[in-house]
């Protein structure tokens, strides 16, 4: 893939890492069925994407294949932070702590990104004030032999454009993965028949927010019955050119209230999506520091909640470092009332900024007043 330097492009490597991510991670679940999750393909993409700025040798090469580019990373990274920035309502920002020197070179190549003296307790207020308060603070520990931390931080905050009427929520049931089926507080209203469509048997549903062309795109994918996540998400950005027409004229919209949290220990995972040398003592960061380090853990906690109102979504994802050694006529109803899929996309509707999993009864948020 060619160097990344704009949104689309970035776009499409990101795409890729979050089709990669979500085959690997459904694959560790039991039985063929996927739990409830919550995840930012596209701060996993930043955060990683600033790590392998400071990379060379074998380390860059693998961690650019998972990223899906090449060329000036740390130029992708700067670009693409500063596009998705623009889009309405979301809060885009990249943090380093670290206990060890730090390139010049380093931190002016990515020069939205700062730096500061390790400090546990200063990087846990800033995660709270970068979510609003959604992530309470850093999801994971940091102790003596963290050399270095780099946390990005996606944060949301949008209204619908056309918001629920809360009197037309009712208790209707919802079959979950297992069968089992309760009455959740469901949310109801009528769509014109454009803000839905099909891609492969998948259907899609796009809400729209405040702020015109510059907002987010939230899309909600209910597949066939037994589907796995990793099949129906991506339905979420698919091009126009898969999509096939509902054909109807009104949407009755069935979507349940929903807050879903989840932590992720990516780690175990980087070596099934390729990631070796970067967490072994032959990881080279050596345009990072003049110490040596290797990635330690990469964990990301993620959070949406979708209301009458709008939706709330924010995710954090830490890239801690160690020591290394050695280098109506017609209506067609659309409900929600068994797992399906949330996807927040940028302006665009190509970047997934955060994708989510309801497979259990849906815990809606607090409703609106």
């Amino acid at each position: 893939m060619g160097q990344v330097t704009g949104l689309t492009t970035y776009a499409g490597a990101t795409q890729t890492l979050a089709e990669r991510w979500l085959r690997v991670r459904g694959e560790g679940e039991r039985a063929g069925v996927d739990g409830d999750f919550v995840c930012s393909p596209a701060g996993l993409w930043l955060a990683l994407g600033a790590v392998t700025a400071g990379a060379r040798g074998e380390t860059a090469r693998e961690l650019a294949g998972l990223l899906g580019f090449d060329g000036d990373v740390a130029e992708a990274v700067t670009d693409s932070a500063r596009a998705l920035a623009r889009t309405e309502q979301l809060a885009v920002a990249t943090r380093v702590w670290s206990r060890v020197p730090v390139y010049r070179a380093y931190r002016e190549a990515l020069p939205d990104i700062a730096f500061g003296d390790m400090d546990p307790a200063e990087i846990d207020t800033w995660v709270r004030e970068a979510t609003g308060g959604l992530i309470e603070k850093l999801p994971v520990d940091i102790d003596g032999a963290t050399l270095l931390a780099l946390v990005n931080v996606l944060a949301l905050k949008a209204r619908w454009e056309d918001p629920f009427e809360p009197m037309a929520t009712a208790d209707l049931p919802f079959t979950d993965a297992a069968g089992s089926v309760r009455h959740v507080p469901t949310m109801r209203k009528q769509l014109r028949a454009g803000a839905a469509w099909t891609v492969d048997g998948t259907q899609v549903v796009e809400l729209r927010c405040e702020g015109g062309k510059s907002a987010v795109r939230v899309r909600f994918v209910l597949g066939e019955e037994g589907a796995r996540a990793a099949d129906v998400l991506p339905a979420a950005w698919a091009p126009a050119s898969r999509r096939t027409a509902i054909d109807t004229e009104v949407i009755n919209l069935a979507l349940p209230r929903l807050e879903l949290r989840t932590t992720t220990d990516i780690t175990p995972q980087l070596a099934a999506l390729g990631v070796r040398f970067a967490t072994s003592d032959a990881a080279d960061f050596s345009g990072l520091s003049p110490e040596r380090l290797a990635i330690e853990q990469v964990v990301q906690e993620a959070v949406v909640k979708v209301a009458e109102l709008g939706v709330e979504a924010a995710a954090v994802t830490a890239i801690l470092m160690r020591a290394g050694s050695a280098p109506p006529t017609r209506v067609t109803r659309i409900a929600f009332d068994r797992p399906f899929g949330v996807v927040v996309l940028d302006a665009t509707g190509e970047t997934p900024l955060f994708a989510a999993w309801q497979s259990t009864t849906p815990r809606g948020p607090v409703a609106a007043d």
